[in-house]
């Protein structure tokens, strides 16, 4: 891409304006996550019928994500993620409408298409905007992201509360937050490809560059997505606890997350990014401990909440190490979103399997281990520390202009 000149003032307004992106793509998931029973009945689909649907976002997405990058350089990165966001936020009006499976695993195909495209787009340009102001800020870009998800989780259970008709609900969410997506786009940068650059493939396989990061990104979405789906029935199943105190460790998990994901880029400033992921490595392998040899439930929830903890800054410091990390930054961020998704596509499944033919703790030991493994390949992030040579110019020295 062409960089461009920018001042400090207009970098940091860009800077504010991707979180706002953030923030508006966490929220569609949100919306969409709390309707899915809703969904489910009106679609009449059971519950096997709806797993197999429920992988087809992630297809999607997988399939899409590669054509991001031509996108970007066919109108520029500030009209791409415009028009990627805006199809996202409008396809969440699709699953609610959907009558019978068919439709609904179309629809859910589109949105997860949608979604990655868009992913790809505003990561790419987030690890553009942290090279210029030369500081760690994809951790809190992710923050941005856990918030709006649970602002979105937080509508969408006041609207299920109130018996609101999801088709209703996700029309309503989806025209608020196209409207704020595309206000927020307005101050994003707005790069150019260069006269003689050519344009990225329609298709490629991820490049080299992006298989260890991915797999590091693997090991911590593999976690998370476990975590998630299973933390509630583990405490519900192993420890018999009150099905509200498994919701809890749920909640609790998915704050720590976002906690540790809006103050992350500091911890990343100071320390780097190999040396973080290696600590946040050792904080989820003592949480994934906990949680397998505990045998209490408050020791276990201690542990869920340690491994959110953990985990939080890995995925963002693999899309800024993947940015850096060869010739082709939108490339590689796709290739590294791509393993990642596959990684929460295969995670609530194979934690159930494992649980089926031996039990969770058995399927927690294998989470342990996988988090056990950031401490040993962090060493891939290592194009993510602040030592890293620079790809993109610093932010120019020239007046700041007014917006």
């Amino acid at each position: 891409m062409s960089t461009g000149t920018y001042g400090r003032r207009e970098v940091k307004h860009a800077r504010y304006a991707v979180a706002a992106v953030f923030a508006v793509h966490g929220s569609v998931t949100g919306s969409f996550a709390t309707r899915v029973p809703w969904i489910q009945d009106h679609a009449g689909v059971s519950a096997g019928q709806l797993g197999l649907a429920l992988a087809f976002p992630a297809l999607g997405a997988s399939l899409a994500m590669p054509l991001a990058g031509r996108v970007s350089h066919r109108f520029g990165a500030r009209t791409a993620l415009r028009g990627l966001l805006a199809l996202w936020t409008l396809a969440l009006t699709l699953p609610s409408l959907a009558p019978n499976l068919l439709t609904l695993c179309l629809a859910l195909f589109v949105y997860g298409a949608t979604a990655g495209m868009s992913d790809v787009a505003m990561n790419a340009l987030g690890v553009e905007i942290e090279n210029r102001l030369d500081k760690s800020i994809m951790s809190g870009l992710h923050g941005m992201w856990s918030a709006g998800a649970l602002t979105g989780s937080a509508a969408g259970t006041l609207a299920a509360h109130l018996g609101t008709d999801a088709r209703t609900h996700h029309l309503l969410a989806a025209a608020v937050l196209t409207v704020t997506g595309l206000v927020a786009c307005t101050w994003v940068l707005d790069l150019q490809p260069a006269e003689d650059e050519d344009p990225p493939p329609r298709f490629a396989l991820p490049p080299r560059s992006a298989l260890l990061i991915g797999a590091v990104g693997f090991c911590a979405v593999f976690a998370e997505g476990a975590s998630l789906d299973w933390s509630a029935v583990y405490l519900r199943d192993e420890l018999e606890t009150s099905a509200g105190l498994a919701a809890a460790c749920t909640t609790g998990f998915t704050l720590t997350m976002a906690l540790a994901r809006l103050a992350g880029d500091k911890v990343v400033d100071r320390f780097g990014a190999v040396r973080t992921v290696r600590v946040s490595g050792v904080l989820a392998t003592l949480g994934g401990l906990l949680v397998v040899v505990g045998g209490h439930p408050a020791v276990a929830m201690t542990g869920f909440a340690l491994m959110g903890l953990g985990i939080a800054v890995v995925v963002p410091l693999c899309f800024a190490a993947a940015g850096r990390a060869g010739s082709n930054p939108s490339l590689a961020i796709a290739g590294v979103a791509t393993i990642t998704y596959t990684s929460g596509l295969v995670a609530p499944s194979a934690i159930g399997g494992l649980a089926q033919a031996t039990s969770l703790v058995v399927s927690f030991g294998l989470v342990t281990l996988l988090a056990c493994c950031l401490v040993v390949f962090a060493r891939v992030l290592r194009a993510g520390d602040r030592n890293r040579p620079k790809i993109s110019p610093p932010v120019a020295e020239v007046p700041d202009r007014q917006f």
